[in-house]
């Protein structure tokens, strides 16, 4: 019998789902997985979810000592902020990450500097809290085809640029499902219509690179999982359609982008033509919401990937 549990959803055999709590219920993810001795968490929420995912592990009867790997798709706050409280709450645990991240969780200043930059202070301590350092000796550098064993599970890491240079995606034969970051774009529950989930890119916040985003896509969509695991949020099923529905709003996104490159209102223009975008995707798919809603629904993603495409843009030029 399934426990009772206050955060956390089985979505596949031996596969949880946490609800980190970060800025609304069912937005931010984090998946504890489940071996024959040992456990595993994928991301790590922020400082304010490490309750949770320690009151899950209680509410499973599983001890922090069996918590084996930490493993990061990438180090944004919202995957990585709580990765430093975390590993000092599992004695045992080894924080698993992307050679272009593993610095900033070893010494997190620039990162929540970078943080502050952005959003001020005061924004980043109420959603974040100060990021706690890691030991370097904690701490495995991971890319393309490493694998990690976690009991009778073996868990193949793939490298999967496009959304940060520093991205990862966890491929796990056992559910024949893909832990996915934010590679493979954000899909909300809230969106699910009778046709299924709905899903898009997200290019936050100054890596974004549609080429190589495109590759890791595909490359994720060869393996033919039976489900993909996003961290915003929760597993979803029917990959092909998925893979379509995502790639052909970001060739929408990015044709849209060149077209706006030098407008002195870029920005505003970026945000109304995405909500274009996404309201044709959501209203072919039977999403009963109006506009309006839909716009209000998606207002903090449609300004931080307004942002995100402006850096590549600028780039360009």
């Amino acid at each position: 019998m399934t426990p009772t549990l206050t955060h956390a959803t089985l979505v596949a055999p031996g596969i949880y789902c946490i609800d980190t709590g970060f800025v609304r219920e069912q937005f931010d993810a984090c998946y504890l997985l489940l071996g024959d001795r040992s456990v595993a968490f994928i991301d790590a929420g922020t400082n304010y979810s490490v309750p949770r995912f320690l009151k899950t592990l209680q509410e499973l009867n599983i001890s922090v000592d069996q918590v084996q790997y930490i493993i990061l798709t990438h180090v944004h706050l919202d995957h990585a902020g709580g990765a430093g409280l975390l590993m000092q709450a599992c004695p045992h645990a080894q924080l698993v990450v992307h050679p272009r991240g593993a610095r900033h969780m070893i010494d997190p200043t620039a990162l929540r500097a970078g943080a502050v930059g952005v959003y001020g202070e005061e924004i980043v301590q109420e959603s974040y809290g100060e990021l706690q350092p890691i030991d370097q000796s904690r701490v495995m550098e991971v890319g393309e085809g490493v694998e990690l064993k976690l009991g009778d599970r073996v868990l193949h890491i793939m490298d999967t640029p496009g959304h940060a240079k520093h991205h990862i995606a966890i491929w796990d034969p056992l559910s024949r499902g893909v832990f996915t970051g934010d590679t493979f774009g954000l899909s909300y529950r809230e969106f699910d219509t009778d046709m299924g989930p709905f899903i898009m890119p997200t290019t936050t916040p100054i890596q974004f690179d549609p080429e190589a985003l495109t590759d890791s896509v595909e490359r994720i969509s060869a393996l033919a999982p039976v489900c993909l695991f996003p961290t915003h949020y929760s597993r979803v099923d029917g990959v092909d359609r998925l893979k379509r529905l995502f790639l052909d709003q970001l060739n929408e996104i990015v044709s849209l982008a060149r077209s706006l490159q030098t407008e002195s209102n870029r920005h505003e223009l970026l945000k109304l033509g995405m909500a274009k975008i996404h309201i044709k995707y959501l209203k072919s798919m039977g999403c009963k919401m109006n506009d309006e809603q839909i716009i209000d629904f998606l207002k903090i993603d449609l300004e931080l990937n307004a942002q995100g495409i402006g850096h590549w843009l600028d780039k360009a030029l």
